[in-house]
């Protein structure tokens, strides 16, 4: 835009729209960044008060660094190398301390959400 610019007719307009435009974006996205940063420190605030295993720590960090897809038991014994009696041990206990919470559906689509400040 700006190598436009120069070979044009020296109006800027077209280029100071351009990197408004950028600008505007950058800061939206360095928002939604901090917001992030923000959501997850208030959430280890409030979770430090309970007495979490390393596989409970391991898998809340990998759902607020944005999982994707749905977390089930099955995917939780998977990821944190466990039988599934203690992943639905380890869920059921972070339900419990409304660290986690039931997503919609049930039976074999029962799958967990994480409870951050405020939602």
């Amino acid at each position: 835009m700006l190598e436009k610019t120069q070979k044009g007719d020296l109006d800027i307009t077209s280029w100071i729209l351009w990197f408004l435009a950028s600008l505007r974006h950058a800061i939206e996205e360095a928002e939604t960044t901090v917001a992030n940063v923000l959501d997850k420190a208030r959430f280890w605030d409030r979770a430090a008060q309970f007495g979490l295993n390393e596989r409970q720590i391991k898998m809340l960090n990998r759902l607020l660094d944005g999982f994707e897809g749905k977390l089930t038991s099955s995917k939780w014994a998977k990821i944190a190398d466990c039988s599934q009696d203690t992943a639905g041990r380890d869920i059921a206990a972070l339900v419990d301390l409304g660290l986690l919470r039931r997503g919609e559906g049930g039976g074999r689509n029962t799958h967990y959400e994480i409870c951050l400040p405020g939602s």
